[in-house]
């Protein structure tokens, strides 16, 4: 009896030892993207998971937690198990405009650890073809010109969309309106039909509108043009100086999580993103890949930190709150 009992034990210490020696990853990942399918954070989410499973060597599933901005999704990431095998695939409204927006019983920049910056994007200024103005200096004069006229379709409170529009306002001392919508979607077709006259959105996601000739682009809120639609003059160039609001993406694990699971999971993205055939896909949806220094966790750390702490005081002067 006591030797069956010891060998049942030492059976039970090998099977641990065994399993605590089996590198990182040895089964299927799970990254929570907290948004529903078919949007452009899920688009991008599927392409990525499909090409981390080359680099990790196991599958990377899916699950889409929507709501509350974002807030939901990324506060059960914030309480998964912190073992590496549930990752967090986020963008700036999810991470820094919901963070301020909600009251959340989770603190993204002490519960979350990050892993990489993983694509970037502009957003631009966007009105239908029927306003009369041509460029930025003329929607400005028009906008002052009717204050009680103007309106802007946002997606949601504190969306990327409706801190666009602030910000704008704040910078060009213009007022309008702003209409909420629940989805891109239905705020993008009411721009193109001329019911609401501005709004701001990912450009990646409306190119194909603005070269239809069905909605107007009057600048792109970055330093820089977009090699996706060369024409478009930067916030800078149009008169605005300053106005930046990038479209970004990253990728977190919960608190705790062992460094050397954080380690391959950033050396898997790194080499994503250095695969021609990757880059090529992500060229052709119209993101950007940001430089190999930006890509390291700690690069997303304090970009995190520096977009929170860029936008809690617009966000707060606004006195934006979350839908009752």
């Amino acid at each position: 009896m006591v030797r069956l009992f010891s060998a049942t034990l030492c059976a039970i210490v090998l099977a641990i030892a065994s399993a605590a020696a089996q590198p990182f990853p040895s089964r299927p990942i799970t990254m929570i993207v907290p948004y529903p399918p078919g949007g452009p954070t899920d688009t991008l989410a599927r392409i990525f998971a499909e090409r981390l499973r080359a680099s990790l060597g196991q599958p990377v599933i899916i699950e889409n937690v929507g709501g509350g901005a974002g807030s939901i999704g990324v506060a059960r990431a914030a309480r998964a198990a912190p073992d590496g095998y549930t990752i967090n695939f986020g963008n700036v409204a999810s991470h820094v405009f919901s963070t301020v927006v909600f009251k959340l019983q989770y603190d993204v920049l002490s519960d979350l650890e990050p892993v990489a910056l993983m694509t970037t994007s502009p957003m631009w200024l966007l009105s239908g073809v029927r306003l009369p103005a041509n460029n930025l200096k003329e929607l400005i004069a028009w906008l002052k010109a009717n204050p009680d006229k103007a309106s802007a379709a946002v997606v949601g409170p504190g969306s990327p969309a409706h801190l666009c529009g602030v910000y704008f306002q704040n910078n060009t001392g213009t007022k309008f309106q702003f209409v909420p919508y629940k989805g891109a979607g239905p705020a993008m077709q009411d721009v193109m039909s001329g019911q609401v006259e501005l709004t701001c959105l990912e450009a990646s996601a409306t190119r194909a509108h603005v070269q239809a000739g069905k909605l107007r682009a009057y600048a792109l809120l970055s330093k820089s043009r977009w090699p996706g639609a060369p024409d478009v003059p930067t916030i800078d160039e149009a008169g605005v100086p300053g106005l930046y609001l990038p479209f970004w993406h990253g990728l977190w694990v919960p608190k705790g999580t062992p460094r050397d699971a954080v380690a391959r999971l950033n050396s898997a993205v790194v080499e994503t993103l250095a695969d021609p055939a990757m880059q090529k896909r992500l060229t052709e949806l119209g993101v950007e890949i940001p430089p190999r220094n930006q890509q390291a966790p700690e690069a997303l750390r304090a970009f995190l930190k520096g977009e929170i702490d860029k936008w809690r005081p617009i966000i707060e002067a606004a006195n934006i709150k979350p839908d009752p």
